[in-house]
């Protein structure tokens, strides 16, 4: 086999910098090149520690498109493509819906591919559980994609830009992502931390009772990609595959911060329950989004660990790099 390689679409983010963590540590053992994009800020120092020196940056503008020539002439075209990028905080989209499709819709990467005679670059693409419409339990891929926010309709648009003008990709819709800050800290609110930071202080607070989610460690989603990623380098065959990527449990807001209250020892009397409906947030937020992961299961013949235990992992990991 060749050497293949690898890009990450938004290297310098939360779920970028794990993935290129791991990748990082088995490419040579696998002989494919990595690199990644960047653009709003520099590859922070402690990332660029954490992996391997021949990983190469490149600083790309996903709007239009600037910085995909440099990765043709330097790193030539991509056996595989992660797309990490997105503007992703449903407040922000619903405030700027023009830049959240600009950049949640990956038309420049589409017309980047397009450039190159070989058509066989595998896309594996991040989603989100927001396409669904919340008014039910455990949707599964083949359910009507209603979004309620912006957020959602970006995300869905961007599934069906790609279905239409790519022949090789994986979407991942992606319930909440947790677990163990990145070598570089990124600036976005962890939700395990967050909530351990919250009851830590011993006062009172309000969680959602009703609004459900499928909470999945970043770990999990690692190897979910790095599955993808050498399947498709072992065959070579063409996917066109949409999954449910969320851990298996269905909780709610309120039942995340008890699991988290559970694992620190923090008194739950503290946690007050509360309808969604009482929260504005400034955009709409699916109910519940919570997702069937069988299909998952099935094709990559993998299980994704409990919230509880990845909560465990999360908040040791937490205290011992304190």
């Amino acid at each position: 086999m060749t050497c293949k390689r690898v890009l990450i679409i938004g290297g310098t983010g939360y779920v970028g910098q794990h993935l290129l963590e791991g990748l990082s540590n088995v490419a040579l053992e696998q002989d494919f090149d990595l690199a990644f994009t960047h653009h709003s800020h520099l590859p922070p120092e402690p990332l660029l520690k954490a992996i391997h020196s021949h990983c190469l940056a490149f600083p790309v503008d996903l709007r239009n498109g600037d910085g995909f020539d440099a990765i043709s002439v330097k790193f030539g075209q991509p056996d595989v493509v992660v797309n990490l990028a997105a503007l992703s905080v449903p407040r922000a989209c619903e405030m700027d819906p023009v830049t959240a499709m600009c950049v949640n819709v990956p038309s420049a990467l589409i017309e980047w591919f397009s450039s190159f005679e070989d058509e066989t670059t595998l896309l594996i693409h991040l989603s989100t559980d927001h396409v669904y419409e919340g008014v039910k339990a455990f949707y599964t891929e083949e359910d009507e994609t209603a979004p309620v926010n912006v957020y959602g309709k970006s995300k869905v648009e961007s599934e069906h830009f790609i279905s239409e003008n790519w022949a090789n990709y994986a979407i991942l819709r992606s319930s909440i992502i947790y677990g163990p800050q990145t070598a570089a800290p990124v600036r976005k609110s962890l939700p395990v931390q967050w909530l351990d930071s919250l009851l830590a202080k011993g006062r009172e607070v309000e969680f959602c009772r009703d609004e459900f989610r499928c909470p999945i460690y970043i770990k999990d989603v690692i190897t979910i990609i790095q599955t993808l990623i050498s399947r498709w380098m072992s065959d070579c065959n063409n996917m066109q595959l949409v999954l449910n990527v969320g851990g298996p449990d269905r909780v709610s807001r309120l039942q995340m911060a008890e699991t988290v209250a559970a694992v620190r020892g923090y008194k739950s009397s503290l946690l007050k329950p509360i309808s969604a409906s009482l929260i504005d947030r400034g955009v709409k937020s699916p109910a519940d989004i919570s997702m069937d992961i069988s299909k998952l299961i099935r094709v990559l013949g993998f299980s994704p660990m409990k919230f509880e235990e990845g909560v465990r992992l999360t908040l040791t990991e937490a205290t011992q790099g304190a």
